[in-house]
């Protein structure tokens, strides 16, 4: 069009016939300048066709273009992702983390950068994303900005204090609970900005002795907590500022009336009431630790 002022439709006809090899006639006669030009295209856009049509054959071959297909929808799916956690590392830990989780239809993102986790990952229908979980480019990728929770479950203290360390400056409001494998370690995790610190030996150590004092009562809480036949669930609810309930006794809340069984409320300053009376006061930011069957749950939610 440029060159020989053809038509548009004259044009595009003429490159693709040569582009795609076919040769089949020229629309109108070709001068000297209409020839070279010619050449030109045939050098570079049939050079050019031939190398498109090899990649995604290649593509298709090997599996690549449905493996990009498919982490393009697991990016988009993460960045729609609010209020939700993210799991450090897909090792025993984290592999366990993550089924805990699913049980309990929590949102969630792991990050992972280990070639044979990330194998199982993508085996499965986990939204996953593969990077260093002390970067900051993987943590803002799985959404740490807008999440709600991270857990950092990967086998080295050090790496865990240094997930720890980039997630509190990334987010200061991120409730973040790390893995711990040695006692030392401990205190300098909740330095480097970890709200709960939890070592699996002692947390195994707790479990063995409580199971050999009191097998049954252990027994009822591991069926409260984790049994997948029953209905019972424990959850945790914040008097906002803006509820109905502040300034009203226990009794008097609804709560019971909900089928909501407070255990605990943890107040403001931090401080425990276990089993409170029914004549304790609802403050604002009170956090209720209440126990009933998930219906009830969402009654005493919608309730405060």
């Amino acid at each position: 069009m440029v060159f020989l002022r053809w038509n548009f439709v004259d044009a595009l006809f003429m490159v693709l016939t040569t582009v795609t090899t076919v040769g089949y006639e020229e629309v109108h006669p070709l001068g000297s300048g209409g020839r070279i030009f010619t050449m030109t295209v045939i050098v570079f856009g049939v050079g050019t066709m031939l190398y498109t049509l090899a990649t995604f054959g290649e593509l298709l071959v090997e599996g690549h273009l449905a493996r990009y297909a498919r982490m393009r929808g697991m990016e988009r799916r993460t960045a729609g992702l609010s209020d939700h956690f993210i799991v450090c590392g897909y090792g025993r830990m984290g592999m366990r983390v993550s089924q805990e989780f699913q049980q309990i239809e929590t949102r969630f993102v792991i990050v992972e950068n280990n070639p044979e986790p990330l194998e199982r990952l993508r085996s499965t229908d986990l939204l996953f994303v593969e990077g260093d979980a002390a970067s900051d480019a993987s943590l803002l990728k799985a959404g740490i900005l807008r999440a709600k929770g991270l857990v950092s479950a990967v086998d080295s203290d050090e790496r865990n204090v240094f997930i720890t360390l980039t997630a509190r400056s990334l987010n200061p409001a991120l409730f973040i609970v790390a893995r711990s494998s040695y006692p030392d370690s401990v205190e300098k995790l909740r330095r480097a900005g970890a709200n709960q610190v939890v070592s699996p030996y002692l947390m195994g150590a707790h479990r063995m002795a409580a199971l050999a004092v009191r097998p049954v009562a252990v027994d009822v809480l591991d069926t409260v907590l984790h049994g997948e036949n029953i209905d019972l669930v424990v959850e945790e609810f914040l008097v906002p500022s803006s509820s109905k309930v502040l300034g009203r006794a226990l009794r008097d809340s609804g709560m019971r009336e909900a089928g909501a069984n407070v255990l605990a409320i943890r107040k403001r300053n931090g401080q425990l009431r276990i089993n409170p009376p029914d004549t304790q006061v609802l403050e604002s930011d009170d956090l209720l630790v209440a126990i009933g069957t998930r219906q009830q749950m969402s009654a005493a939610e919608r309730l405060l």
